[in-house]
């Protein structure tokens, strides 16, 4: 099995139903999830928007490849009621889904970099990360 970190955030509708909901189908289609952090609200990075996120961080066991699971998360995104996918800007979204890192493989491709690049620079992906993958003696 493989050990796969996802960050998931909501803005627009039910925030807590869309993470509960993409939680669900994540373990569905990509494998049981082991470990979810509290959701915590934070501020838009990146853009000014009215509209708070709830977000969580997730850890899920998985025989699938990071390029499967990327396809699902977007997939799962989609189904959530997401239309618009983020490239020169961020927007409010229903949910977003985003591979932090899979077992310590590391790649850099168009469509997917592992481990994330921005993960160290974003509280609202730190917090909830740490949250879940903290060792008894407080070391990641």
């Amino acid at each position: 099995m493989h050990q796969l970190y996802l960050s998931l955030g909501s803005n627009l509708g039910n925030r807590e139903h869309q993470l509960q909901e993409a939680l669900r189908l994540i373990g569905e289609y990509i494998g049981p999830v082991v470990r979810v952090s509290s959701f915590i609200e934070t501020h838009p990075w990146g853009y000014e928007s009215e509209h708070l996120f709830l977000n969580a961080a997730c850890k899920v066991e998985t025989t699938l490849c990071p390029m499967e699971c990327l396809h699902i998360t977007q997939d799962i995104e989609r189904r959530l009621g997401r239309t618009i996918k983020s490239h020169n800007g961020y927007c409010d979204r229903p949910i977003d889904i985003d591979l932090l890192s899979y077992d310590d493989i590391r790649i850099n491709t168009p469509e997917l970099t592992l481990p994330h690049p921005r993960m160290h620079e974003r509280d609202f992906v730190m917090i909830p990360l740490k949250e879940i993958t903290q060792t008894p003696s407080g070391q990641i």
